[in-house]
């Protein structure tokens, strides 16, 4: 098995940031991420369900996220399917946002005269 390095698969695209730090929140279904990423990006990043889906799935795929199988509430008539991040996409996360940590710190010190 291959060790992925966190370092190698930043930066992360805004929506693949959100999605993951919904996730971070504890597990999710679809429609409760879409919602939750529109409301941590004050309404910037708007997924459609194709997208969201699609993003989902890639990972899946890359194992930053598992996906739960909940039994049906009474009133569904399959399994809800919901989504928790994985410990690889904790980490990932975590990088991401010491990186944009890193670069709004260089950005305030340059704004404020200093050197960066």
């Amino acid at each position: 098995m291959t060790t992925i390095q966190t370092q190698d698969e930043l930066p992360l695209t805004e929506s693949t940031f959100f999605i993951l730090l919904s996730l971070a929140g504890g597990p999710r279904h679809g429609y409760a991420i879409l919602k939750d990423v529109q409301t941590l990006s004050d309404g910037r990043v708007n997924l459609s369900t194709g997208t969201l889906y699609g993003a989902l799935s890639r990972l899946l795929e890359q194992g930053w996220i598992a996906r739960l199988d909940s039994s049906p509430a009474p009133e569904e008539a399959r399994p809800r399917k919901e989504y928790i991040l994985s410990d690889l996409g904790r980490r990932i996360l975590n990088a991401e946002t010491a990186r944009l940590s890193s670069l709004a710190e260089r950005a305030r010190l340059r704004l404020a005269g200093g050197e960066a």
